[in-house]
């Protein structure tokens, strides 16, 4: 199965070899992917890729859709809402909370939002620009690494668990994102004081293809760490300013990134009213391509009840795609240094 939907894979994206190799070496594996066949061949596949998320104060498994293509011959047929809509059953079954996916292209979103899903993970993209008379202090060092230890990933994880509503990575998901860093020629900047064993401030910095550098991911102790660690990789680089992508702070800078869908509609709003035991709510969900999903729930005192039958009062009623607006697009939920297949 691995050779033909690479097959797929190479016929529908224009990945360079390279990348392709190393996604098909440490992320692609036939348990996380589903496919069409038509006769021998594959028409239509996707991974499911399992990622942790911090969510209302605790962590749930969610599922990433990966790769998802459709040979050029069967296209417009129906066959991957098909696919989509067999994943979702896969995903509930597995015990997973919310889908998430980024869209090749922004013609995607409308096409995504059909299958229940929902435009909520934002960015933005800000400029550093470096101080003309910076000049490094004594009581700091920079190192510059590309390679996996236990070490690094602790310091990356505690710093990513900070965030309260944020797309996790484990120790495996790590060394993939740290392979796809050496493969596009960037590297991982630390800060590390001299009172202080743990790096304060690491950025995962690339090249941006036009002579600059781009920031992926930036984590950070306090501002003061950021400008330091930034004017330092400016410097070490010769650069004046740099790209970075960050969690959204300025609602006017926000840009469109990333989907998600609610796979398991009672769990998640359990989770919710727990962290929100004020809000009273009493909703219709309508999910086409769960079943299981459809019915009343009641959110009172802390708890969501479900009911097929519709109790007294009045109801807001949402389709899958609106609760999970809903739910989620208060929280600003970030997700950073997925590989965008």
């Amino acid at each position: 199965m691995k050779e033909k939907v690479r097959q797929l894979w190479e016929q529908c994206f224009h990945d360079s070899p390279a990348f392709t190799d190393l996604y098909f070496r440490m992320r692609y594996s036939n348990e996380a992917n589903i496919a069409i066949q038509s006769g021998e061949s594959v028409i239509a596949a996707l991974q499911m890729l399992p990622y942790p998320m911090t969510f209302c104060g605790k962590t749930i498994k969610t599922s990433y859709i990966s790769g998802a293509c459709t040979h050029p011959d069967f296209r417009g047929k129906g066959v991957m809402r098909e696919l989509l809509a067999e994943s979702f059953g896969r995903m509930y079954t597995q015990g997973v909370l919310l889908s998430t996916l980024i869209p090749a292209e922004s013609g995607l979103f409308d096409y995504y939002t059909c299958s229940g899903y929902a435009p909520v993970f934002n960015l933005q993209t800000n400029l550093f620009t470096k101080d003309t008379d910076f000049v490094p202090t004594p009581d700091c060092q920079i190192s510059i690494t590309e390679n996996f230890t236990p070490q690094l990933y602790t310091c990356f994880e505690q710093k990513m668990l900070r965030r309260p509503c944020c797309i996790q990575h484990t120790a495996e998901d790590f060394k993939v994102i740290l392979a796809d860093l050496r493969l596009s020629g960037g590297h991982i900047y630390l800060l590390h004081s001299m009172r202080q064993y743990d790096a304060t401030a690491m950025a995962f910095v690339y090249p941006d293809g036009q002579g600059g550098l781009q920031i992926g991911e930036l984590l950070s102790d306090s501002e003061e760490g950021t400008h330091l660690l930034l004017q330092h990789i400016c410097q070490m680089n010769g650069q004046t300013c740099l790209r970075l992508l960050c969690p959204v702070s300025e609602k006017e800078k926000e840009e469109k990134l990333g989907m998600a869908r609610i796979i398991d509609v009672h769990a998640v709003l359990q989770l919710f009213a727990t962290a929100h035991p004020n809000v009273e709510w009493n909703l219709t969900i309508t999910d086409e391509q769960l079943d299981i999903n459809n019915g009343y729930y009641y959110l009172n005192n802390g708890h969501c009840m479900k009911s097929a039958k519709r109790l007294s009062g009045s109801h807001l009623s949402l389709t899958i795609s609106e609760l999970t607006t809903k739910i989620l697009a208060p929280q600003h939920p970030y997700m950073s240094l997925m590989l965008n297949e």
